[in-house]
């Protein structure tokens, strides 16, 4: 189902959204993370997103600035949800940070799983935990990196929606 709100339309994703899922995805991790090692070429990224994200996930959500008459507009974030209650992946564009988009495409995910969710974050990533936390997620566990292919320590979220 699509919606839109403040000129943002949240979509699911299609597979011609590849392209444009793997630049946030880029673009984000490299203004949010500089530390993290780059371990895969843009074009193995580019790969993976068109041929294990986007057609194994669950549910993927694209937000795009809405475009005139209806039309796509730019990718501004993605949402993946793995299983059945993963969150896989939740990217913005560095310039898109701070309007709600993620709060929405966090929504969508809360809207489409039946209990629980959980998520890893690197433990370096100061912004991400605030917001993960800001939206009701606890820390549960953390790791010493030996669970990514990074080898970054992360630390594992959970949030349980209140009955």
């Amino acid at each position: 189902m699509t919606s839109e709100h403040q000129g943002v339309r949240l979509r699911p994703a299609t597979a011609g959204d590849a392209e444009a899922v793997t630049r946030v995805f880029l673009d984000s991790r490299a203004a949010a993370m500089p530390w993290l090692p780059r371990i895969h070429s843009d074009a193995d990224t580019l790969a993976w997103i068109t041929h294990v994200v986007l057609p194994t996930s669950t549910a993927v959500w694209v937000a795009e600035a809405a475009g005139e008459a209806g039309e796509s507009g730019t990718l501004l974030g993605f949402a993946a949800l793995a299983g059945r209650d993963e969150l896989d992946h939740l990217y913005l564009r560095p310039d898109a940070l701070r309007r709600g988009i993620g709060s929405r495409l966090l929504a969508e995910v809360r809207g489409a799983v039946d209990g629980p969710i959980r998520l890893y974050v690197f433990q370096r990533n100061a912004a991400a935990r605030a917001f993960y936390e800001r939206h009701g997620f606890s820390a549960v566990a953390f790791d010493d990196g030996g669970r990514n292919e990074e080898n970054e320590p992360d630390v594992l979220y959970r949030w349980t929606p209140r009955r």
